[in-house]
């Protein structure tokens, strides 16, 4: 169902998504084309924010806080093993595997990787403040428009 406090939660989330490929594309400077990266990560922001947080709001503050990490962090597993998958599945096409369970550890492999990037106090920052602004908007959302 459609509700404000969804929207809210989507928008919130998604933008906090396209923040946060903006800074980890500054931490890759060797890396110059980045391609659909924050397009992907902006559209999986919008669906956590619209299924994970969104539908939780109402719940009181502290309630909200918790909702708002829970989406930021299962944003950042999404867009980790998606981004994790997409690069294995380059590095199998030039035959750097020797079987189908090598390519599928090699997903995890990488997405550690990308996860020890994502260790940066700045990121780290953006994701805490976002992720009480993502928990607080859509609870008052939630409280002017029902």
């Amino acid at each position: 169902m459609f509700t404000a406090a969804r929207m809210i939660a989507a928008l919130c989330l998604s933008g906090l998504a396209w923040l946060g490929s903006d800074y980890v594309m500054g931490l890759m400077p060797e890396r110059e084309h980045f391609g659909m990266f924050p397009y992907i990560n902006t559209l999986i922001g919008f669906l956590c924010g619209w299924i994970i947080v969104g539908p939780r709001a109402g719940r009181g503050t502290a309630a909200a806080i918790s909702h708002g990490f829970t989406g930021v962090v299962a944003a950042l597993i999404w867009v980790l093993l998606l981004h994790s998958t997409v690069e294995m599945v380059d590095l199998a096409m030039k035959h750097r595997y020797s079987g189908a369970l090598d390519a599928f550890a090699a997903i995890f492999e990488i997405a550690v990787e990308y996860g020890a990037l994502l260790l940066n106090t700045g990121f780290i920052m953006l994701m805490v403040i976002g992720a009480v602004v993502t928990g607080f908007l859509p609870e008052i959302a939630s409280r002017h428009w029902r």
